[in-house]
């Protein structure tokens, strides 16, 4: 099958061969999938493989989970779209308001990056201010590239980066931008979880200069806990961005919050024909319900916690290879020696039909039980071990 119609090899950048598998690895390793069941996914030759990726943490409850899957076929069976607004939607915002603490408004959209946009944008309209601070990944649009061709100068010059968990820098990165700053935007897990005296000055900073704070909850809703990082830490946030697992791989986010910030939504503009239709939203009204009834954020926990302290251990009997674990539980990762490294040691995992991402993050979902992380722990053990013998000098690189 040819791929040269699709510039860059796929249109999802994480799910190119060498982002997953490095730039050259050796042995067998998948390029493109079928289909995908739980925490398996079939490659295009028809081999089976354990996925920790899960959809780039789009998926929570596992892939194809039969009360979503039911969900969504009744949706398209009621027609998928339509000229007015769909019962759903109310439905959906009302559960977002009650699980996500201080929630009081939601509007949908397709993608966390879109709901981050549109948070922003909100924020402007409020303040009617333009500079933000961010703080880790918000996606592909202009507005938070630094350094990417095709932004425009004056869109990056709007934007600075914060740095995460360190509170007096972050201090004196939001007075110095003072009346002019619009927003504070932050990942709450970047490598390790929020420092309490992190959040107090980002919360205390912003109120101080007049600026909206958004938590940027795409990889944390549903996951860290039922509300995400706004409940298991208790962050007091003007916006809330919700996406990936909110409906269990469906294309769905929200932009949400206290309702003096988004009561501005009608006065600027932000609408998209498919936020409203009726497949993803049934999906996560099913996937709400799930994650709630079966206590999911627990099993991830448990779960998540057996690989973590595995991979510890791991790096503690391979200290030359392993320069670290980094994450929490239910989302997490080696950090290697190399890049080099990193790439045959996922290489060699997907050969004995493991697939274990290189960086952030390796995803836990409903699932992985014990015999999925036992299994993954001694493929990566054995992959370790085969790169170093196959490979002399790999493990030196650590400049890279």
């Amino acid at each position: 099958m040819s791929t040269s119609r699709i510039p860059g090899y796929t249109s999802t950048a994480s799910k190119r061969s060498e982002a997953l598998f490095g730039t050259a690895p050796s042995g067998r390793y998948p390029l493109r999938m079928t289909r995908s069941a739980g925490a398996r996914v079939w490659d295009a030759d028809g081999r089976e493989y354990l996925d920790w990726v899960m959809g780039l943490g789009a998926v929570a409850l596992g892939y194809g989970h039969p009360a979503v899957t039911e969900a969504a076929v009744r949706a398209v069976e009621d027609g998928v779209v339509g000229p007015l607004p769909p019962v759903l939607e109310g439905e959906v915002a009302e559960t977002l308001c009650r699980v996500v603490p201080g929630v009081d408004c939601v509007r949908f959209l397709k993608s966390g990056a879109e709901a981050m946009a549109a948070a922003v944008r909100l924020a402007r309209t409020v303040t009617g201010r333009d500079r933000v601070l961010g703080c880790g990944y918000h996606g592909w649009l202009d507005w938070c590239q630094l350094g990417t061709e095709g932004v425009p100068a004056a869109t990056q010059a709007l934007y600075a980066e914060l740095p995460f968990n360190d509170p007096e820098r972050a201090r004196a990165a939001i007075r110095a931008a003072g009346d002019r700053l619009a927003a504070v935007t932050f990942e709450p897990v970047v490598l390790e979880a929020p420092a309490a005296e992190w959040l107090a000055v980002l919360r205390e900073e912003t109120r101080r200069v007049g600026a909206v704070l958004v938590v940027d909850e795409v990889k944390t809703i549903g996951r860290v806990a039922l509300g995400g990082a706004t409940e298991r830490w208790g962050i007091e946030a003007d916006l809330v961005v919700l996406g990936k697992a909110l409906a269990n791989g469906f294309p769905l986010a929200a932009v949400a919050g206290r309702a003096a910030v988004m009561d501005a939504a009608p006065r600027t503009w932000i609408s998209s024909t498919l936020a409203t239709e009726f497949v993803s939203l049934a999906a996560a009204r099913a996937t709400l319900e799930v994650l709630e009834r079966e206590r999911v954020p627990e099993h991830l926990e448990r779960v998540g916690t057996r690989l973590l302290e595995g991979l510890r251990a791991l790096a503690a009997r391979h200290p030359e290879a392993v320069t670290g674990v980094a994450g929490l539980p239910q989302m997490c990762f080696l950090q290697f020696a190399s890049d080099a490294l990193s790439g045959a040691v996922a290489a060699g995992c997907a050969e004995q039909g493991v697939l274990f991402k290189r960086s952030a993050y390796d995803f836990v979902s409903l699932a992985h039980d014990e015999a999925a992380v036992d299994r993954t722990l001694a493929a990566v053990e054995e992959a370790l071990v085969t790169a170093r013998a196959a490979v002399p000098g790999l493990y030196s690189d650590r400049g890279h």
